[in-house]
């Protein structure tokens, strides 16, 4: 592997670890998570998959580290951001295919599993899209909670509504709705 390449990569990778996320910072939410923060709670939700289901868990895991990854160069687009959702995409991809040819043959497994997530063809892709969503609402609850603003971030709750598939996770995200209501 290219030392240099790899290097430029580390790079690439730690920007997201300072990139706040647009959704919070547009609603001026203060220290809002970093989209790193985001990914990593979401691979660390991937050890909660149920050892007799049908998924693999380590691809969960990677793609949960891989799917925002490409906003490291193009950023954190949301709807509100204007962007028509193919033109996102489109740069989202090429994004993804310059930072795998920094890695040679792993990169072309990350931008394969990066296409698969996208484009939601597999089991785990639909795992992985659900604990995109559940991390979105449990971060908007903590929001909320935090700061003393119940009912602020609702758009973010509603966005998710009848969104979620896995069953699991379908409780998990009811569980979070529930008591985020208690609190109202």
């Amino acid at each position: 592997m290219d030392i240099k390449k790899l290097q430029e990569f580390m790079e690439l990778l730690g920007r997201l670890k300072h990139m706040k996320r647009t959704g919070w910072v547009r609603s001026n939410i203060p220290d809002p998570e970093t989209i790193a923060g985001h990914m990593y709670r979401m691979a660390m939700l991937a050890f909660l998959v149920d050892n007799n289901e049908d998924l693999d868990k380590v691809k969960i895991m990677q793609m949960a580290l891989i799917h925002d990854l490409a906003e490291c160069i193009v950023g954190d687009i949301t709807p509100h951001c204007g962007v028509p959702p193919d033109i996102k995409h489109k740069r989202e991809d090429e994004a993804m295919e310059n930072i795998c040819e920094l890695l040679g043959d792993k990169g072309l497994i990350i931008l394969e599993m990066f296409r698969e997530y996208e484009k939601q063809e597999s089991p785990e892709a639909k795992y992985v899209k659900d604990l995109d969503r559940l991390d979105l609402i449990m971060q908007a609850y903590e929001y909320e909670k935090r700061d003393n603003i119940p009912g602020k971030l609702e758009e973010f709750f509603s966005s998710t509504n009848g969104k979620f598939r896995h069953p699991f996770i379908k409780k998990l995200a009811s569980e979070i709705n529930a008591t985020r209501q208690a609190l109202n």
